[in-house]
């Protein structure tokens, strides 16, 4: 089996999906937060730049050959203590992008059977490229299902709901 072609084409999509998630929130609504614990949609976005730069390690732990397991990281306190919400969202989505960009590179270079090499996850389960990846585009989606909750829970956004 060889790298999948359909779902190399599904995680180049995941900047624009996410750039059409965002589209026409004002920087308040970005920042926007239900609760002191919940996230806003700057933080989820950050959360997923931090996971796109893992991940990113992983693809090229798994291509390199290497036995070492692949790396985990804690989400929250990445978040909480990198300020993301006083992040700017198109900055974020900027890195986020380059990341794709730069693995789309890498993955056009590889060979096809590249998509079956292993590596141990950090639940210490064997996982191949191909899953990785597919692993990232499902994150995504559960990330962009909670920006459409955040969005629909805020009471300045014009997709929340609103008594009449």
């Amino acid at each position: 089996m060889s790298l999948n072609e359909n779902e190399i084409r599904r995680y180049l999509e995941t900047p624009e999906l996410l750039e059409k998630a965002i589209e026409g929130l004002t920087e308040e609504q970005l920042k926007w937060k239900q609760a002191p614990d919940k996230w806003s949609v700057t933080e989820v976005l950050s959360h997923l730049a931090d996971h796109n730069l893992i991940v990113s390690f992983r693809i090229r732990e798994i291509v390199s050959g290497s036995t070492v397991q692949l790396p985990g990281f804690k989400q929250d306190p990445w978040v909480e203590h990198s300020f993301a919400n006083a992040g700017a969202a198109t900055d974020i989505l900027e890195l986020y992008s380059a990341l794709i960009r730069y693995n789309a590179q890498l993955f056009a270079r590889l060979p096809e059977e590249y998509g079956e090499k292993t590596a141990v996850n950090q639940k210490g389960d064997k996982v191949t490229l191909n899953d990785v990846i597919r692993s990232f585009i499902e994150h995504v989606h559960v990330h962009l299902g909670q920006i459409d909750r955040i969005k629909r829970n805020d009471p300045t956004s014009l997709n929340s709901s609103c008594a009449v």
